[in-house]
């Protein structure tokens, strides 16, 4: 086992942020790190840092800090003040409620910078520790410690070690000239595990302060970090691409680590009983997403009044929308409620938990992923690991992650993706069996065998560079 130090910043930023529920990235940090540690457990030449701003240097993390971490963000009752049509009933309070549907309606260049300022107010609050419990303990169930407390990394760390960073840094670029200082100090191995190139790739979809510091992230990364990993054989090649472009020197290729599918192993109190009330399971189609302009839920809001149009209203399924609002879909949301979500036949379960995405996966007749693109496509293998029918986007990852298991449309065309889904609806028995081939034949990837070829892929390159 060479000595690995995992960097679980991204974690705990996200969890201070004001997003309730971890993203796809987020998600797959921490099953890496869990089945890591499940593989390593006790051996002292695995250990997790998070970065302490106040101190400009990284902390040692136990574990158990977290997990318990992971585990509030993933099981703790949702805090979505949105208010979805029937048959979906938020559970929150009157006065936060108000407060969301009033930032929903402000213009996106008024709504986002709003947003930007207050996460940043309370990242300076946790910074000097004012109101720092307070600011933890949206919920009771919150950990309580905000700030790094443990030894300090540079006082421990040893000459040959790997640093390697899972999730998404571009956030605090200071801290990339703190790696820079240890590594050249102690001649740290550096190891990154991509995600995707989307924001430099598709500009268009993201706000232009985020697209530059993005930029400016990847390319010190692709210079800093000797080994460099992605997600799919997309996202490698897009890596490679960009890298060409900018002549930006790699130390060597770009690994393909598989990723392991669906959730890992949930905490005891995952299996709890969802929060609120979900529409009955076969009566609705499950798309599962952040809802952002890159994630094409327009597409399928033209989809459903398509079907509307030409089908029985009881012959289409409602289709559920299930994940927080994000950005760039201000005019998305006010079609929506224009429409009364299609007359209430598109409902939005936002920040679901662990256990309500379980229920919905189990509840649905098949899922959808029109994405127009992604380094992966999580809910796909997450589908498919329920045992469930996918319908998907052609293009980018996506079909990496789906298989010969999922179909597929074009996602830049309504009338193939209305053909695709009317046909899945249309023949019942049709879906049945696709279902029963999809829980025959979806063989997935676990967590603990994308960690090992992870690390097999450290070894490789550690022993390259002796």
């Amino acid at each position: 086992m060479i000595h690995l130090w995992i960097e679980v910043d991204d974690l705990f930023q996200y969890a201070v942020s004001g997003i309730p529920r971890p993203s796809g990235i987020q998600r797959v940090v921490f099953e890496l790190c869990r089945a890591l540690e499940a593989r390593h457990r006790g051996d002292e030449r695995l250990g997790c840092v998070r970065y302490d701003s106040l101190r400009q240097s990284f902390s040692v993390v136990a574990w158990d800090e977290v997990a318990t971490l992971y585990q509030v963000l993933t099981t703790a009752p949702s805090a979505s003040t949105r208010p979805p049509p029937p048959p979906i009933v938020a559970a929150d309070s009157e006065t936060r409620r108000i407060l969301k549907h009033l930032l929903y309606r402000l213009p996106e260049e008024i709504r986002r910078p709003v947003s930007r300022l207050a996460r940043a107010q309370l990242e300076s609050l946790r910074a000097v520790g004012e109101l720092g419990r307070g600011i933890w303990n949206i919920s009771k169930r919150r950990p309580q410690a905000v700030r790094p407390h443990g030894a300090d990394f540079a006082q421990v760390v040893a000459s040959g070690d790997i640093f390697l960073t899972l999730g998404a840094t571009w956030g605090h670029p200071e801290h990339l000239e703190v790696l820079r200082a240890l590594q050249q100090r102690h001649g740290l191995r550096m190891a990154l595990l991509l995600h995707d190139t989307i924001p430099v790739k598709h500009p268009e979809w993201f706000e232009s302060g985020f697209v530059r510091a993005f930029r400016t992230w990847l390319e010190d990364v692709l210079r800093l970090y000797g080994t460099l990993m992605a997600v799919s054989h997309a996202s490698a090649n897009d890596v490679q691409a960009y890298a060409g472009r900018h002549g930006i020197p790699l130390s060597g290729p770009v690994h393909v680590i598989p990723q392991g599918s669906g959730f890992g192993e949930a905490p005891a109190d995952a299996a709890a009983p969802p929060s609120r009330k979900l529409p009955p399971p076969g009566t609705y189609a499950l798309f599962v997403s952040t809802i952002e302009a890159r994630k094409n839920h327009a597409l399928l809001m033209r989809v459903w009044q398509r079907l509307l149009d030409d089908m029985p209203t009881e012959a289409v399924p409602t289709l559920v929308f299930a994940g927080r609002v994000g950005w760039l879909v201000a005019d998305l949301m006010q079609q929506l409620d224009n429409t009364g979500w299609l007359d209430g036949r598109i409902v939005l379960v936002e920040d679901p938990t662990d256990a309500e995405l379980a229920t919905l996966y189990r509840g649905c007749l098949f899922t959808l992923f029109p994405s127009l693109y992604e380094g992966w496509g999580l809910p796909v293998t997450e589908s498919l690991a329920f045992g469930k029918p996918c319908i998907a986007s052609n293009v980018t990852a996506v079909p990496e992650a789906g298989g010969s298991l999922a179909r597929y449309f074009d996602p830049e065309n309504v009338a193939e993706a209305t053909r695709v889904i009317r046909a899945t609806i249309e023949d019942r028995a049709g879906l049945a069996a696709w279902e029963e081939q999809v829980r025959r034949e979806f063989h997935p990837v676990t967590w603990a065998a994308a960690a090992d070829a992870l690390i097999a892929t450290l070894r490789q390159d550690t022993a390259t560079a002796r």
